[in-house]
C-alpha cells in the first residue's frame, strides 16, 4: 500500500512539474491539457474547439500534419457516437511559459493504449477567452537501442508498392484511434 501511495505522488508530482512559472498556471495548464486529453479518451467534439483556429496537430505518420479545421472534420468519424477515440495517459509534463504566462509550451510523456509510449509537445496560448492549443506533435517514444530496426522496419514500408488511389481523396493518414 505504501508503494501505491508513493507511486501516485511521484506520478503527481511529475505531471504537477513546471519548470519557472508560477505554480497556480502550471496546475492550470495541466488541467488543461489532462482536460483535453480526457474529451478524447470520452470521444467529445470539444477537442478540437480546445485548439486555436490556427492551430495545427501533428501525429506519428508523416501525412499527419492538420491544421485545426481540417483535423476536426478527419476525426469527426472516430469520435460521432464513439465512447472513446485515442486514449493518451500523461505520466511527466514539463510546463514552460513567458514572463507574462501568454504563451506556455510544455513537453510530456504519454502511455498509450495502441503505440505503447510515446512523447508530445505543445504550445497553448492564453487569450480572455481562455487557453488554446496552437501547436501539438506526438511521436513515438523508440529506444535508442531499437532505433536501427524501427528505421529499417519504416524504410521497407516506405518503399512498398503503394496501393491503388482510391475514387475519393484519402484521409491525411492513418486514424489515431485509441493511441
Amino acid at each position: 500500500m505504501k508503494s501505491l501511495i508513493l507511486a501516485c505522488c511521484l506520478l503527481f508530482a511529475g505531471l504537477a512539474h513546471a519548470a519557472g512559472i508560477d505554480p497556480a498556471l502550471a496546475r492550470q495548464v495541466n488541467a488543461f491539457v489532462d482536460g483535453w486529453h480526457d474529451d478524447a479518451a470520452h470521444a467529445r467534439m470539444r477537442y478540437f474547439d480546445k485548439m486555436a483556429p490556427d492551430g495545427v496537430y501533428i501525429g506519428t505518420d508523416r501525412s499527419e500534419l492538420w491544421q485545426r479545421d481540417a483535423f476536426r472534420e478527419w476525426g469527426r468519424p472516430y469520435f460521432e457516437g464513439k465512447q472513446a477515440a485515442w486514449v493518451f495517459h500523461p505520466t511527466r509534463r514539463n510546463v514552460y511559459a513567458t514572463p507574462d504566462g501568454a504563451l506556455i509550451w510544455f513537453d510530456e510523456l504519454l502511455d498509450t493504449e495502441n503505440m505503447g509510449h510515446c512523447m508530445a509537445s505543445g504550445v497553448i496560448r492564453r487569450t480572455q477567452a481562455g487557453f488554446e492549443i496552437v501547436h501539438y506533435q506526438l511521436s513515438l517514444a523508440v529506444p535508442n537501442d531499437a532505433a536501427k530496426e524501427v528505421i529499417a522496419v519504416v524504410r521497407a514500408a516506405e518503399a512498398a508498392p503503394a496501393a491503388a488511389p482510391a475514387a475519393a481523396p484519402a484521409a491525411p493518414g492513418p486514424a489515431p484511434a485509441s493511441k
